[in-house]
């Protein structure tokens, strides 16, 4: 349909019949009840379902198969090479991403190719939008394409900068493993252990293809929720996973449409303009891996409150029944947990800023940007959250980002000092508000103020420097009599 924004959204009849068609097989109780209730951006948050724990059923085959691999591989390295040269060890990555990536496409739902309306509603929308924040942020529109994306194609186009973010929580993950081995253990198992390392692979990647697959099936735009996975120079939209929001808040399709737009086009803003935030964001998260360490004191001290040296047959006994009731699993910290503190910090304002300035260009020519917003606050909070989709997929446990204390201190940034003066703090890391200012803004607000012009006292100066200007001095002629007298 052709609706008062200028461009069309398929958001009617063909939306009806797939409807229709996926009645009986959506992700109700049977009833045609939802689990999340009203919360139509509720049913798109990261809900990986089973703890976190990646689902292998059909994945049985890729397991085996690399497991056939790595025996074959193994054998090889046994033969021996020419005279004189020594055996190379192959190089294996920590996470085996063609498992991930089989996987991941296995979970997507029956993939709907992009239709020309589809590509011009999104295409339109990112104009409109892009427009619209121009009179609500002092960074310039970031030039990006506007692209309608499958969940496939979602998966494709932000594998690459998960591999960055992943790779290196699994390696250093490996080398936890092996440093929490007693030494005397690694020297007896030293062949297991690269056998360990293969099948760690393995597991990673499978719980990274469930993780990233159950995302693609929910993701609204490349970026969701701050976290810079999509290329760049590229506003991507994922149209078939936005059209049943409008239903659910009885809102036109297109409005809806423009305001997701309007997410991704700010953020595109930041991470265009800022050039350090997107690398400031992936180094948080290497610098919080590289201190990972498993920590098995509590183990230790279970086993210890255990009599297994008694040799009483009853004892024994009632100390293995107590093992079964142990968490026997190690914990997994970071010596460098001040990292995922700032990276907390920083996907807040990021998402804060966002929803500011989305909030001031819209709310004027959207009437359900109040609504939109809310729904997106409750997706937050019930799930479909940046630490969830770090939690599941990278393996860092955060915090949830003060998103709403964030946008509440933009808004008095904004009251206080103005649209640019606010952007300005943008131009390097030591100006943004940190972790405290969250919890106090009026203390950022002071910073910013202090460092704002003082209007009165370059008013003082400009006058007196009118004043020495506008004095005359003796003339030529004063001064050649002066001269003379002496």
């Amino acid at each position: 349909m052709v609706n008062g924004f200028g461009f069309s959204f398929p958001n009617d009849d063909d939306r009806d019949r797939d409807r229709d068609d996926d009645r009986d097989g959506g992700r109700g109780d049977g009833d045609g009840h939802n689990d999340r209730g009203g919360d139509p951006f509720g049913q798109f948050g990261f809900a990986f379902g089973n703890g976190g724990n990646a689902n292998f059923s059909g994945n049985l085959g890729d397991i085996l198969g690399q497991f056939g691999e790595m025996l074959s591989g193994m054998s090889q390295q046994g033969q021996p090479g020419q005279p004189g040269q020594k055996a190379e060890k192959p190089k294996r990555d920590p996470v085996n991403y063609d498992v991930a990536l089989r996987t991941a496409r296995r979970s997507i739902k029956e993939p709907k190719g992009m239709t020309a309306n589809d590509r011009t509603a999104v295409t339109e929308s990112t104009r409109l939008a892009n427009l619209w924040l121009d009179d609500a942020s002092s960074l310039p529109d970031s030039g990006a394409r506007a692209e309608a994306w499958s969940a496939d194609e979602w998966l494709t186009n932000t594998l690459p900068t998960w591999k960055r973010l992943v790779s290196p929580v699994a390696e250093h993950m490996d080398r936890a493993q092996l440093d929490a081995m007693p030494e005397q253990a690694r020297e007896i198992f030293g062949p297991i252990t690269q056998m360990l390392g293969h099948f760690n692979s393995m597991n990673f990647g499978a719980k990274l293809g469930q993780a990233l697959g159950d995302l693609a099936n929910q993701a609204l735009t490349g970026n969701d929720f701050g976290l810079p996975v999509a290329p760049s120079g590229v506003i991507g939209i994922v149209p078939k996973n936005i059209e049943p929001i409008s239903d659910q808040l009885s809102v036109p399709g297109q409005e809806v449409l423009v305001y997701i737009s309007a997410r991704e086009a700010a953020r595109q803003r930041l991470f265009t303009h800022v050039p350090w935030l997107v690398e400031r964001i992936v180094s948080s998260v290497e610098e919080y891996s590289m201190g990972l360490e498993l920590d098995t004191s509590h183990i230790e001290e279970q086993l210890r409150n255990l009599d297994l040296e008694s040799g009483d047959p009853a004892k024994l006994q009632e100390a293995m029944q107590g093992m079964q009731d142990m968490d026997m699993s190690p914990r997994v910290t970071s010596r460098n947990a001040a990292a995922a503190s700032r990276l907390e910090t920083l996907l807040a304002l990021v998402e804060g800023w966002v929803e500011v300035v989305v909030e001031d260009a819209l709310k004027e020519r959207i009437p359900s940007t109040a609504a939109l917003t809310e729904s997106w606050a409750r997706r937050r909070a019930t799930g479909g959250s940046a630490e969830h989709a770090f939690n599941n997929i990278v393996g860092i446990e955060l915090g949830a980002p003060k998103t709403n204390e964030a946008a509440e201190l933009w808004r008095r940034a904004t009251t206080a000092v103005g649209v640019d003066r606010r952007d300005k703090v943008w131009d390097h890391p030591d100006f943004l508000p940190t972790a405290e200012h969250l919890d106090n803004p009026a203390a950022f607000i002071d910073t910013l103020l202090d460092d704002a012009p003082d209007a009165d006292f370059d008013e003082e100066i400009a006058k007196l420097e009118e004043m020495l200007a506008n004095e005359q001095g003796p003339s030529e002629d004063e001064r050649g009599n002066e001269q003379d007298d002496d």
